[in-house]
């Protein structure tokens, strides 16, 4: 028998670029787990074909594929069932994750925000608009926020956050791109963190 490796599905919804840094850091071995499962919202997406070219089972869930919402749900949590999912790694997916997942994956979803949470967090603030913000509000610095997810957007337990300076002459866009990389170090560091103080050995 081998060693058992916590089992992740991600859920993504464009380039899974933070998808992509994890597998890696798995691969590299810094990070004792394994994909097993990629969802997503889209049909076609950059983290669906990385999934695919890498092996890993990529899944379509959106609700217009189902009668209603709770069949949709249903859907979703049989297949992460099915998987034997133990943790759920958010990386860019666009949607609220269903209550009845929260409940049942209590204190084993985690996602990465583009801000120093509770600062430019929840409903409307993801992406650009996140970077928008920041600059509106004259902060001088901002980051990211590695987090566990409950019944809230942007409200579960912080995990790690890592800072970047806000520099003058910022635009979001030069922001974003400041925080994208500082995101790529910081979620392998915060979930390598989070599976070693929930599972020691």
């Amino acid at each position: 028998m081998g060693v058992h490796k916590t089992r992740l599905a991600v859920f993504c919804s464009g380039t899974g670029s933070n998808f992509k840094v994890l597998h890696r850091a798995i691969a590299e071995k810094y990070i004792d787990a394994e994909f097993v499962l990629c969802i997503s919202n889209r049909k076609v997406c950059g983290a669906m074909e990385y999934a695919r070219e890498n092996g890993i089972p990529a899944m379509q869930f959106s609700e217009n594929q189902y009668p209603d919402y709770e069949s949709f749900v249903a859907a979703m949590l049989a297949a992460l069932e099915e998987f034997r999912i133990e943790y759920i790694v958010l990386a860019g997916y666009m949607r609220k994750i269903p209550d009845t997942i929260v409940r049942a994956y209590r204190e084993r979803i985690v996602n990465i925000h583009p801000a120093l949470l509770p600062k430019f967090g929840g409903e409307g603030m993801y992406g650009i608009n996140v970077h928008t913000a920041v600059l509106a509000a004259g902060e001088k610095e901002s980051g990211a926020t590695v987090h566990m997810v409950d019944e809230e957007y942007d409200r579960g337990r912080v995990v790690l956050q890592q800072k970047v300076p806000v520099l003058p002459g910022d635009t979001p866009e030069s922001l974003a791109h400041r925080v994208l990389a500082c995101e790529h170090e910081l979620y392998p560091r915060a979930f390598r963190k989070l599976l070693i103080e929930q599972h020691p050995r």
